[in-house]
């Protein structure tokens, strides 16, 4: 097969593909399209992460086909136009399109256009990355339990991740999208974590609060009510995200949310037998069923007067604070496919650092 094919082949799916397979095939690659093909090898239609994204928040399962959830008129050109690589090139300006198919007569794929075929930049890419003022608040203060026994030497920011300790990745991560002003919540060994950032002179706006006793996962963030006048990011520090974002970020202003999370799609394998009972008797046993979930990151996207509603001393986790602003506002969730690492615990930590060590992001 040509390359040609292959690439074709690649963004092609049937209309009965799961949800989730398409997830895992847009993460997969970089065309951020696929087309949906009938059994004639036609073009029926497309589909993006922002179909997926809507599809998911709207409670369309993730074995559910994308037929329900594709756009049923793509834009393509077709082979037989004079000007048809001229007209691929005005949808990528004009409509912003990463990628356009070229079809037969027939309504079959016999080529796909990229927008970097014709121009050097696409319109949506910045040409630099511009710098964000909204602030990145990273919870630096727990004691890391779960990442004993080398939390009792060092607090869980500085436990190495790759060459670098996790609070610094986590602070390179956001600074790949513009996001350079950072405020850090501490508590346990902070003088540790202090000491880290004064002799390691990262290129960073950083500003340390400190809080003189536990206030679980939220309770700190009552010392930013007269720092924070804008949109802000909250990142535990035991979770590591690879996304873009910025366009986190302009989603939830457009939704005009009070407070956002990021959630992440897992499929968790129950490793039992599940009987499935009826009135006492036995229809069925399921053997080691799938769950597909959308986890908390830990990431959240906050508005300030958010932090109104956090009493001075109190002690509350996150999970409480979130069900406060529910009475006051709009709480929106962010579902992303992968890129998603638990790092407060061991084995996620591991796995995590294997595929960051071999050059794999997920």
């Amino acid at each position: 097969m040509n390359s040609k094919n292959e690439r074709i082949k690649k963004l092609n799916i049937s209309p009965d593909t799961t949800l989730k397979t398409a997830m895992r095939a847009l993460n997969a690659g970089d065309a951020r399209v696929l087309f949906v093909m009938d059994n004639e090898q036609r073009l029926i239609g497309c589909v993006t992460d922002g179909d997926v994204r809507r599809g998911i928040l709207n409670a369309i399962g993730f074995e559910r086909p994308v037929s329900e959830i594709m756009f049923k008129f793509p834009r393509f050109v077709r082979q037989f136009e004079k000007d048809f690589k001229e007209k691929a090139r005005q949808y990528v300006l004009d409509e912003k399109l990463y990628t356009i198919p070229v079809l037969d007569s027939s309504d079959r794929i016999v080529d796909v256009l990229f927008w970097h075929e014709f121009i050097d930049k696409h319109p949506l890419e910045p040409k630099e990355v511009k710098q964000i003022t909204n602030p990145i608040v990273i919870m630096a203060g727990g004691k890391g339990e779960r990442l004993n026994p080398f939390t009792r030497i060092l607090p869980k920011p500085l436990i190495p991740f790759g060459d670098k300790p996790i609070i610094e990745k986590i602070m390179d991560n956001f600074a790949k999208h513009g996001f350079r002003n950072f405020i850090l919540t501490l508590n346990y060994k902070k003088e540790f974590i202090k000491m880290y950032l004064k002799e390691s002179k990262l290129p960073y706006n950083i500003e340390v609060v400190e809080e003189e006793k536990f206030l679980g996962s939220a309770g700190s963030l009552v010392f930013l009510k007269d720092k924070v006048k804008e949109t802000f990011f909250v990142c535990n520090c035991d979770t590591f995200l690879i996304n873009n974002f910025r366009n986190i970020l302009l989603w939830h202003k457009g939704e005009q949310a009070l407070l956002t999370l990021i959630g992440c799609h897992k499929e968790t394998i129950l490793p039992y037998g599940v009987l499935r009972v009826d009135n006492g008797c036995l229809n069925s046993i399921e053997e080691k069923p799938k769950f597909d979930m959308i986890i908390n990151t830990g990431v959240y996207l906050i508005e300030p007067e958010v932090l109104s509603l956090i009493k001075p001393g109190e002690y509350i986790d996150m999970n409480r604070l979130v069900e406060r602003v529910l009475k006051k506002g709009k709480v929106t969730v962010f579902p992303v496919v992968d890129g998603w690492s638990d790092i407060g615990q061991w084995k996620e930590y591991n796995e995590s650092l294997h595929l960051l060590q071999n050059g794999i992001e997920r």
